[in-house]
């Protein structure tokens, strides 16, 4: 396992500099049908236009470390149990774009599960990783629905979806609640989400309709809802199991290195060319490996997601 070892200096270019082995192989991916997530490109973007950005999230680096370092996997959170509203932004051309009531429900219903590792597939986590698979005790109820038809046959990734006067959805209450967009974002592209630290009026994770909840057959690998899980996991400051980039850092001590994203349903042991010799967690939510092949959280990622919702926290308003 690793240690975090970061000073303010790192921290801050491992926010503001773009890593080309990672966009290299995204590409790939893209090229192949591989699962793709846009957050770490969509936030090399935020932190070209706004320099401010990498100073804000080199702040709450800091202080999310400082909070983790007072706890140990049993801490209670300062406002005890965490219960997050959701309000889910569905952007549509085409019938199947509207996806129903039901649809959106079972994408709640998964976060559920995952959060709080009630999900069927727990039992599959491997005995070196027992231990430290995590229930982060964390739950989201649904707040509302809004639905806008529209022209549009893709969003892209600038945040478009995300702003009425461009022909989406303003979020609501994005400091108070987590907003979900569910529109055709194109390109490849499964999902992304805002990191902690960004604008609150583009502040949310989008997810692509297709591949929302339980989304059917037609949208495997890709239909069991863990697009959401694995965006809420950035929208909750955890960064891809790799770190973008080879054998890179996640910011968590206890995720075991890994050489790059893992695609499709690895057979464990998996064994990483990242020395000294050990195995790489693929089922982790945040590799890029298929819905069925990803089904845990760890203590560390657990202890990291909490403490921005402590007291002084980037996101400490919402669940309250």
């Amino acid at each position: 396992m690793k240690k975090i070892l970061l000073s303010a200096a790192a921290v801050l270019m491992l926010f503001s500099c773009q890593n080309e082995t990672t966009e290299t192989n995204d590409l790939a991916a893209s090229a192949t049908g591989r699962r793709m997530c846009a957050a770490q490109d969509v936030l090399e973007a935020q932190l070209e236009a706004d320099p401010t950005l990498a100073i804000r999230m080199n702040e709450i680096e800091t202080f999310t470390q400082a909070r983790i370092s007072r706890l140990n996997s049993n801490f209670k959170l300062v406002n005890g149990k965490i219960v997050i509203p959701v309000v889910i932004n569905v952007l549509y051309r085409t019938a199947t774009e509207n996806i129903s009531d039901a649809q959106i429900q079972s994408q709640i219903d998964v976060l559920n599960k995952d959060f709080t590792a009630t999900n069927a597939d727990f039992g599959s986590v491997p005995a070196e990783w027992s231990g430290i698979a995590a229930n982060v005790g964390i739950t989201f109820e649904l707040a509302g629905i809004n639905r806008k038809a529209t022209t549009k046959t893709s969003w892209g990734t600038r945040d478009a979806m995300k702003s009425t006067k461009k022909g989406g959805l303003d979020p609501t209450s994005p400091s108070t609640t987590l907003n979900l967009w569910a529109c055709t974002i194109g390109g490849g592209i499964l999902g992304y989400a805002q990191f902690p630290g960004g604008s609150s009026s583009t502040d949310g994770v989008v997810i692509d309709s297709k591949y929302f909840g339980l989304s059917g057959a037609g949208s495997a690998p890709y239909n069991l809802g863990r697009t959401g899980t694995h965006e809420v996991g950035h929208w909750m400051n955890l960064r891809h199991i790799w770190g973008d980039a080879s054998c890179g850092n996640d910011l968590v001590a206890d995720t075991p290195v890994a050489k790059t994203a893992n695609y499709g349903d690895p057979a464990y042991p998996f064994v990483s060319t990242c020395l000294p010799v050990h195995n790489e967690m693929t089922m982790n939510y945040m590799d890029y490996t298929d819905d069925r092949a990803m089904y845990m959280f760890t203590n560390g990622q657990k202890a990291r997601m909490a403490a921005i919702f402590t007291s002084g926290g980037p996101r400490a308003a919402i669940g309250q």
